[in-house]
């Protein structure tokens, strides 16, 4: 039977050949995965490795670097690294040097005004020369590290972006105006933040701590150590020589590095399954092409089969000759499918690190023996399960049945059982996603859409002639013969139709579902923003760190201005630890009884000129009367009670307590606890501004307000100023990337689909090759035979297709209810143009796979077709 097997291969391998294709592509996504997150993973480490080659012992000021980041905190409350703390440790007998760090966000302008680098990786640091005047973490590609408060370094990359060399004047700035600074020279770094599209500035170290900690604090200390020292009993001295606080961490290199390594090796790992998530897709898809296949080729050799049985071959012997066919097909397209996938986890990281500029690190590609396994055994595997039903179906074919080469009917029996499983499952599925929505629970509804999906497919071949009948009538209107056979053709075989339409209904349903998701969550943000929003323009931090303390000054003597208002967010305790406070140094009594919550700072007076305040409870000018307003949240329900006295601590340590004066309705613009900014103002870390200001101007939004706020800020590149059209641009950009990545992603299974469509026609001509030779006998010309299989090949695409976009849009649905309480007033928003497109984009598909079967059926020697079997 093996040599059966093989010859049965040899002889269809002409049409095994898509279905070859289908599990090559699906095991090269795995395979291509697998690859490209383990280099990926092996560079990151082997960098990270690099970074702490010379370091011993590290001590971190945890407070200083959140300072530091956060901009301006010029004090702390706990204990700090000082230069006579570098002093000490540099002396300690096994250290052979200590270098202070400071570092922080620093924003880089080009000649324009505009930042280079995105927000969040906007790195500045301190430059430490040695003895020969440069510092061995930033190697210079030209010119020297910078000396004094007028001078600045940067990376060699960000300065190419900025079109600056060495002698120029550089903008930057920290949180406030702009700098300007002389360059005198530019680094290479492999600090990631950097590489993945940031910038890096180096200030000398005494500029570094005035902008971002105060004169003499570093926020860490790196100690070399001498050789032959022991960095255990390194780091044991330096902890004795470092002040000793909550905030003061010290630890080994080595300690680090493989904190480091685990924590890359969790983000590849994190790539990998959300990538291996997308193979299962197209896996999933390649299962019916597979099954497919083998069902028209079982079909096809009935008379073989039957011929096999009669001549003493049993049934297990038949299901086996099968399944080896199953078994060489899937381990031919597994290995061609490694080899594919190794090249496109290797195109992958050229076109990352060309085009797109993504900087990862240089190291060869690896290939562990578990990803050369898993791809062999995934492709073998789902080769396998989709031929298990066919090769089932193969083992009952009786043997008379050699006496007749027509394809053995379904049984009403078999029928029967396909549409009440399918219907129990569609049943349950519809049940669980209606439960799901109601109760908002995600898992829920993924399981009802799971099972509604299973159903649907089962039901599928019941549900094609009734769908594909809608269109019978237009196509008689329009191609007469070909458009009456057409169908007759599409319906003539429902499984087989269900079959090789439900591969491209998946692609159609995720991405309609995630189309509706899209444009619903777009809706609902624009929504939110202009109805909550009253402010003509917003001023942030590009990175969402705090703006200056000087800046709220600024743009309230900034021409045009007629009302603002801090935005300004700070962290309190309220319950027993803020009733009664701390229990003492040791003691936390009570603390597992407070609650940590986010106290939002206004200006109470003019608050309701830049955002809507609908009061549920209380009274609208309570912020006024020095009360503070509870968001209710789009759950429409706030934990604390009108008039309630809430007991707060500060993250001063401070204590107070407020007043509940009014319940908020849901707003985009004020969350959690709202109260006056000069309650809440003096409390928050020294030397901070606020989150974000709102700005209303006398004459509306006009460019010649936007023009005066980014003047009274400095020109900072880092600062935003925000209209309500760019707020809307910004949030409808990140559906976008998002939604993009995902049709990227879901590309291979649409292609692995159209595969399906091509292969499914292509054996159908195969099939029908004596009737379609009595057809052109009786006078339809090859136009009309190619319109016939074009129009069959149509009609099973807008059938998936069709199929695909109701379900989308059922699951995007019930997919948004779980939405409500983080989305207000979102609703099921399905875009017509798009949703038109993708029926659109199915029926061009169905043409284009039906190009090569047309013109084979339409070439079919006439008196040759009439005679074959």
């Amino acid at each position: 039977m093996f040599r059966t097997a093989l010859r049965n291969v040899l002889a269809h391998k002409g049409r095994l050949l898509m279905t070859t294709l289908a599990v090559m592509l699906g095991t090269a996504f795995v395979a291509g995965t697998l690859v490209f997150t383990d280099t990926l993973g092996s560079a990151l480490r082997s960098q990270n490795s690099k970074s702490y080659t010379d370091i011993a012992v590290t001590v971190s000021d945890r407070e200083a670097v959140g300072r530091g980041y956060d901009h301006g905190g010029k004090a702390g409350t706990g204990r700090t690294l000082t230069e006579d703390t570098r002093r000490a440790v540099a002396a300690l007998p096994g250290a052979a040097e200590a270098r202070g760090v400071v570092s922080g966000f620093a924003g880089i302008a080009d000649k324009k005004g505009a930042l280079i680098g995105n927000g969040f990786s906007t790195t500045g640091t301190n430059y430490v020369p040695g003895a020969d005047g440069t510092d061995p973490r930033y190697p210079l590609v030209e010119g020297r590290g910078p000396k004094n408060a007028t001078e600045i370094a940067l990376d060699a990359k960000t300065a190419e972006k900025g079109a600056y060399k060495v002698g120029d004047t550089v903008r930057v700035a920290v949180n406030g105006p702009v700098m300007e600074l002389k360059l005198t020279g530019t680094l290479r770094t492999n600090d990631p933040r950097v590489t993945a599209g940031g910038s890096l500035a180096a200030f000398d170290t005494a500029t570094a701590q005035q902008l971002y900690l105060t004169p003499g604090r570093f926020g860490e200390l790196d100690v070399k150590a001498k050789p032959g020292t022991d960095d255990s009993a390194l780091l044991a001295a330096v902890k004795q020589a470092v002040p000793h606080g909550d905030n003061i961490d010290a630890r080994t290199g080595r300690e680090l590095a493989d904190e480091q390594d685990r924590m890359i090796q969790q983000g590849t790992k994190g790539m990998s399954t959300a990538l291996l998530v997308f193979a299962g897709i197209a896996l999933f898809v390649g299962i019916f092409i597979i099954a497919n296949t083998f069902t028209m080729l079982v079909a096809q050799r009935t008379k073989e089969l039957a011929l096999l049985r009669a001549i003493g071959a049993s049934r297990k012997q038949i299901t086996r000759s099968v399944k080896i066919e199953a078994v060489l097909i899937g381990l031919t397209a597994s290995v061609a499918g490694l080899v594919a996938g190794i090249g496109i986890a290797a195109g992958l990281r050229a076109l990352l690190n060309g085009p797109m500029e993504a900087n990862l690190p240089d190291g060869p590609l690896v290939i562990a023996p578990a990803t050369v396994v898993a791809a062999i055994a995934v492709g073998v595997l789902v080769t396998l399960v989709a031929a298990w039903l066919p090769a089932r179906r193969a083992s009952r074919i009786a043997p008379v049945a050699a006496m007749s080469s027509s394809e053995q009917p379904a049984t009403q029996k078999s029928l029967v059982v396909r549409n009440t499983i399918g219907l129990v499952f569609a049943l349950a599925g519809a049940a669980g996603l209606a439960a799901g929505a109601a109760s908002k629970e995600v898992k829920l509804v993924g399981a009802g859409a799971g099972a509604l999906l299973i159903g649907v497919f089962v039901l599928t071949p019941l549900l094609s002639r009734p769908l594909i009948a809608l269109f019978a009538p237009l196509l008689r209107g329009l191609y007469g013969t070909p458009g009456r056979l057409a169908k007759e053709n599409a319906i003539r075989n429902p499984r087989r139709t269900a079959a090789t339409a439900s591969a491209l209904t998946i692609g159609v349903t995720l991405i309609t579902a995630l189309t509706v998701v899209g444009a619903s969550v777009n809706k609902a943000v624009d929504k939110a923003t202009a109805s909550d929003l009253k402010a003509d323009f917003t001023v942030t931090m590009q990175n969402y760190s705090m703006l200056s303390p000087e800046v709220a000054t600024q743009i309230a003597k900034a021409p045009g201005v007629s009302a603002m208002s801090v935005d300004r967010t700070v962290p309190v305790t309220i319950g027993a630890a803020g009733a009664a406070g701390a229990a003492g140094a040791d003691g936390q009594e009570g603390a597992d009884d407070a609650d940590t919550e986010w106290l939002t700072g206004v200006d109470a007076a003019t608050i309701d000129q830049l955002a809507t305040l609908k009061i549920k409870e209380g009274a609208a000018d309570a912020l006024k009367q020095g009360k503070v307003l509870v968001s209710a949240g789009n759950s429409g329900t706030s934990r604390y009670k009108l008039g309630e006295t809430l007991a707060f601590t500060y993250p001063d340590g401070t204590k107070g307590s407020l007043t509940v004066g009014g319940i908020l309705e849901s707003s985009s613009a004020l969350h959690g606890i709202v109260a006056p900014d000069a309650v809440v103002g003096p409390h928050a870390a020294p030397g901070t501004g606020p989150n974000k200001v709102l700005v209303k101007g006398t004459d509306g939004p006009t460019e010649k307000l936007k023009q005066a706020l980014r003047d009274a800020t400095g020109g900072n590149p880092l600062i935003a100023v925000k209209g309500e059209k760019d707020i809307k641009a910004e949030n409808r950009q990140i559906v976008t990337d998002i939604l993009t990545m995902m049709y990227g992603l879901l590309g291979m299974s649409v292609v692995i689909a159209v595969l399906g469509v091509v292969n499914t026609m292509a054996m159908s001509v195969f099939e029908r090759r004596r009737e379609i030779g009595m057809l052109r006998a009786i006078g339809l010309d090859r136009l009309g035979i190619r319109r016939m299989v074009r129009l069959e090949s149509l009609l099973i695409a807008l059938f998936g297709g069709l199929v695909g976009v109701v379900l989308g849009v059922v699951v995007a649905w019930a997919g948004l209810r779980t939405l409500a309480d983080t989305f207000k007033g979102i609703t099921t928003e399905v875009p017509p143009v798009q949703i038109l497109s993708f029926l659109l984009a199915a029926a061009v598909v169905g043409l284009l796979a039906a190009l090569w079967p047309a013109y084979k059926a339409a070439k079919l020697d006439i008196l040759g077709a009439i005679k074959s079997e």
